[in-house]
């Protein structure tokens, strides 16, 4: 799995990885198993989620897979008071902006010095051009909600500054997808 070769590389080698908006937690399990001995904790705002989250967890009976977090990154304060990285996989478009915001906002308050954010998804760049199935995506998201889209890195990126990340890497992935790995400056 190519998102787990460029976390191998970049997370700390122990610590809580605080992963936002888990979905069913198919990728929480399979994280937390992969990347022991790092603590895996997942996290969602949505009940539905969270239950199919502690699902999947009984199932694979994991050890370094925490019970799922309420989490809304919107909120002033978070339920948990530091991670040593912070993991979000194909949120940052499927959301109003503000949720961006609150996101960089959590990751600079929970990260240490040496934490990492990584962000997976489609994005744009200015200076790239996109895959058309990736503008194609973009219409269909923004159709559906008008605060949602692809974001544009140099956008995340001056989020990330406002809040003291720095955009450390950009890795490119299978099907037009980017990991950007933001660390405190």
């Amino acid at each position: 799995m190519p998102i787990l070769e460029v976390l191998e590389r970049v997370l700390p080698p122990s610590g809580t990885v605080l992963e936002v908006a888990s979905g069913s937690g198919e990728h929480a399990v399979w994280f937390a198993q992969h990347l022991r001995p790092l603590i895996w904790q997942p996290s969602d705002p949505d009940p539905a989620c969270r239950r199919s989250i502690a699902a999947y967890a009984a199932a694979a009976g994991c050890a370094t897979l925490e019970p799922p977090l309420d989490l809304d990154v919107t909120a002033a304060a978070w339920p948990l008071e530091r991670a040593e990285a912070i993991v979000c996989i194909n949120l940052v478009h499927i959301v109003p902006w503000s949720a961006a915001e609150g996101l960089f906002a959590g990751a600079g308050r929970l990260l240490p010095p040496a934490g990492v954010l990584y962000l997976y998804g489609p994005f744009l760049r200015a200076d790239t051009e996109t895959a058309p199935s990736n503008l194609a995506f973009d219409r269909d998201l923004r159709a559906r909600d008008a605060a949602w889209g692809l974001r544009d890195v140099a956008d995340v990126t001056a989020l990330g500054e406002a809040q003291g990340l720095r955009l450390d890497e950009v890795v490119e992935m299978p099907a037009n997808n980017l990991s950007l790995v933001f660390r405190p400056a």
